[in-house]
């Protein structure tokens, strides 16, 4: 049974594409080389947060 690694990061909206493209090669990069996966196995979510719904010291993101 092959695993499958998944990884799920959370970021704050606001950033272009190719940055998240990026972040998605460089994930899948490093799970590849740390477990020795195969990269057709490695899966990556990437889910943007509204700033109004990140918080920071108690306050959105979006009010400071």
């Amino acid at each position: 049974m092959r695993k499958m690694p998944l990884i799920n990061v959370q970021i704050m909206e606001g950033r272009p594409p190719e940055k998240v493209t990026e972040l998605i090669q460089n994930l899948t990069n490093t799970v590849q080389e740390t477990l020795n996966a195969p990269r057709e196995s490695i899966r990556v979510i990437v889910t943007e947060v509204p700033k109004t719904h990140w918080g920071i010291a108690g306050i959105p993101a979006s009010e400071r």
